[in-house]
């Protein structure tokens, strides 16, 4: 009888630690936040008209574009391979590129192909762009890099 009243003494302080443990707030470390710049306010879409923009998290080498008297040239494979196209500005933010012409024939662009974009946001440097081919949407985050002019 002795250990039954031991064993539920332990139990209900058991018990009564558990309800405790439940009540107590964790404290989380405190984090340093980031404030980030807000975006273009209206959208700074003038900044696709001339430039050499990146795509984000894309190496140089891998892919890069030139804009140049309304002219977008698109570079892969180390440089080696373009697409040239011509731009037509519907308005500001808007603008069509008609496939001029491409250096590798296995690519699935064809010349003449046109494609619809959209310029949606900017922050500084940076362009978001939603790309409309062959009735698929991408979505394009881009930055225009700062080239140093000798």
């Amino acid at each position: 009888m002795n250990f039954l009243k031991v064993f539920s003494a332990a139990a209900l302080f058991l018990c009564i630690s558990q309800i405790d443990a439940q009540k107590k707030e964790i404290t989380k470390p405190k984090t340093e936040t980031v404030k980030q710049k807000p975006l273009d306010n209206p959208v700074k879409c003038s900044n696709i008209k001339e430039g050499t923009f990146l795509r984000i998290n894309y190496p140089k080498n891998l892919w890069y574009m030139t804009v140049k008297d309304n002219v977008q040239t698109e570079y892969y494979n180390d440089g080696k391979d373009f697409i040239k196209s011509s731009m037509v500005f519907l308005d500001d933010c808007n603008y069509k590129v008609i496939v001029l012409e491409k250096s590798e024939k296995d690519n699935p662009v064809k010349v003449g192909d046109v494609y619809s974009n959209k310029i949606f946001a900017s922050q500084d440097n940076f362009l978001r762009i939603e790309s409309v081919m062959n009735g698929e949407k991408y979505d394009l985050p881009l930055q225009k890099i700062i080239e140093n002019k000798k």
